[in-house]
């Protein structure tokens, strides 16, 4: 029933689309071609009234750049008839456009010799002629646009039918579901209950149970399944030292079966298990690795750390957002696993060892990096009509905003705002792209964070005192260089202090601060604003997150993405303490000089 929904939606959609495509298609184009006529011809008869004035050289200009201007959307016009009566229409034009032209070819030797002759002869005969070629090409605009609003009706007819049929569909749809389901739970129930009194059976003690079935459907196969469970939980109560080795044995064939790779290593950092998988994964044999110290096995140091780091722990490392990749050469091409590590505990609490996982991951990290790939040229091909887009309705605003009416502005105005949102959205794409992808160069140098401070608060000051705001920031005495790249920490600093200045209410504070720890120097802006909702701060740095807020309307929710990978590529992280109602911190930190 959904497939038949969705088919029976597709017809209509399409139906809809292909009316929409008919009032733009074809008629748009002779309205086009007939306003530029009308637009061209009247330049020839202002160039005729210029050499009429004396002023002949630019007036046959004029003239003779208009003529070559109306042939062109005349042939437009001849190539795009799509209307009844529009060719004889097209043909009169063309006629009497010619007849236009001969009258102005004779003119000239006219004009020479009487002035006021070629006055009279332009009055009762150059005008008339311009007048009817005018009016001929008011008519074909016009019984195009007569065409484009039939469309239009027959768009919107077909739009309520869709909707009536949609209507009566999804109601018929529905009363066949609630039946279908009624039926449905009645033939569920039954099953579910005997199942339920023969749980309760087995909690008792009962393990001699087994529940008819006379299906092979999903019910039939629990059905079998709940019995199955019984007579292993029987077998479980008198197990036996047989059943136990056969247990094992299963286990064993279990994860030899799996098709990821796991490494089994002990506490002094020896391989004493390994399955088919991580031996082709890794390129060995897993029975000629038994009892070899890790790093024989797998080369690699940063995995070895994370092993050594759960052995001393007991617990799973904290690995960071791309670093459980393990990257294998082989033959040339590249493989990509994700890893993660597992302590093994005994009874005791003692640790056993760990469990390594492989899990190949390479078509989904050569999706992703295509992915972005594909992101960033599209929004490199964005910004060329973006920009020219830009330009135009930039100079409307300059040049034709008073001969619009109060609505026309608005909407125009309404485009421009939307239209640079769009430029910001495309400008943060193309550059988390550059970020995510490695293409966005880094040039580091030392940098002092006072530096950093006062370029920010230079830029921000303004906006700070019109919504008045008290934007400071303080520095303890001693504190070191980072190593950065200045251009692009400002950047984040100005994305995170214009975010508070958003939140922060008139009268509010926000602090730019740092402190040092060890080989990093912490930097942090905090406010006393509305907060971060608790919902919203474990995602508030992925990519499109925005607050649900009138304050957040126009952003394109990548800020805080971009801030997070340029803050990775300098070897730092960032987090964000807030407390609703009460205020935010977002801190991040920088190597020192010397450290990256």
């Amino acid at each position: 029933m959904m497939v038949f929904i969705l088919i029976w939606a597709f017809i209509n959609l399409r139906k809809l689309g292909q009316a929409s495509d008919a009032i733009l298609k074809d008629n748009y184009k002779s309205i086009l071609a007939a306003e530029d006529m009308v637009y061209a011809i009247e330049r020839q008869d202002s160039a005729i009234l210029l050499i009429l004035l004396g002023y002949e050289d630019q007036g046959w200009k004029q003239f003779h750049e208009n003529e070559a201007q109306f042939f062109q959307w005349l042939s437009r016009a001849k190539d795009n008839i799509t209307e009844m009566g529009e060719d004889k229409i097209v043909n009169a034009i063309e006629k009497g456009y010619t007849s236009y032209l001969r009258y102005v070819s004779e003119l000239n030797p006219i004009s020479l010799a009487d002035p006021r002759k070629s006055a009279t002869f332009y009055h009762e005969t150059i005008l008339p002629s311009f007048e009817s070629v005018r009016d001929t090409c008011i008519r074909l605009r016009e019984i195009n646009q007569e065409s484009m609003f039939k469309i239009s009706e027959r768009a919107r007819l077909i739009s309520r039918t869709a909707i009536l049929s949609m209507g009566l569909v999804g109601l018929v749809t529905l009363g066949i579901g609630i039946g279908f389901s009624l039926l449905l739970s009645s033939l569920l129930t039954k099953p579910v209950r005997q199942m339920v009194e023969a749980a309760k059976k087995i909690g008792e003690g009962n393990y001699d149970i087994e529940l008819s079935s006379r299906s092979s459907d999903e019910l039939g196969r629990l059905t079998g399944e709940f019995n199955a469970m019984a007579e292993k939980l029987g077998a479980f109560h008198h197990l036996n030292i047989e059943q136990m080795f056969a247990e094992k044995r299963r286990s064993e064939a279990i994860i030899l079966s799996i098709d990821d790779g796991i490494v089994l290593v002990d506490e002094k950092f020896r391989v004493t298990g390994m399955n088919p998988m991580a031996g082709k994964i890794l390129q060995v044999e897993p029975d000629k690795v038994q009892n070899r110290h890790f790093l024989e096995v797998i080369k690699s140091d940063p995995l070895f750390t994370y092993l050594r780091k759960s052995m001393e722990s007991g617990e799973a490392p904290q690995i960071g957002e791309k670093e459980n990749i393990l990257t294998i050469d082989r033959e040339g091409t590249e493989q990509y696993y994700q890893f993660s590590i597992t302590p093994v505990h005994g009874q005791s609490g003692s640790l056993l060892g760990v469990v390594l996982l492989l899990r190949d991951v390479t078509r989904l990290t050569e999706l992703d990096r295509l992915k972005s790939e594909f992101v960033m040229t599209a929004s490199h091909e964005l910004r060329t009509p973006l920009t020219s887009i830009g330009m135009s309705v930039d100079l409307l605003l300059e040049s034709a905003c008073n001969k619009l009416s109060e609505k026309e502005q608005q909407l125009l105005s309404a485009a421009h705002e939307d239209l640079q949102r769009l430029k910001v959205l495309v400008n943060n794409l193309l550059d988390l792209s550059r970020i995510e992808a490695g293409k966005m160069e880094m040039d580091f140098s030392e940098v002092p964070v006072s530096f950093l401070f006062e370029k920010v608060v230079a830029l921000l000051r303004n906006q700070a005192e019109e919504k008045g705001v008290d934007l400071s920031s303080t520095l303890p005495e001693g504190l070191p260089n980072v190593k950065a790249d200045s251009n692009k920490i400002i950047w984040v600093l100005t994305n995170l202090v214009s975010n508070a200045l958003r939140y922060t209410p008139k009268g509010g504070h926000i602090r730019l601060s740092s402190e040092s720890f060890g080989n990093y120097v912490q930097i942090s802006v905090k406010d006393d604003g509305t907060g971060i909702p608790h919902e919203y701060q474990s995602k508030i740095f992925d990519k499109f997150v925005q607050i649900k807020s009138e304050k957040a309307l126009g952003g394109s929710g990548l800020g805080l993405t971009i801030c997070k990978e340029i803050t990775h590529a300098h070897g730092g992280t960032i987090w964000v303490e807030s407390v609703p109602g009460e205020g935010s911190s977002f801190s991040f930190t920088l190597p020192v000089r010397g450290q990256m």
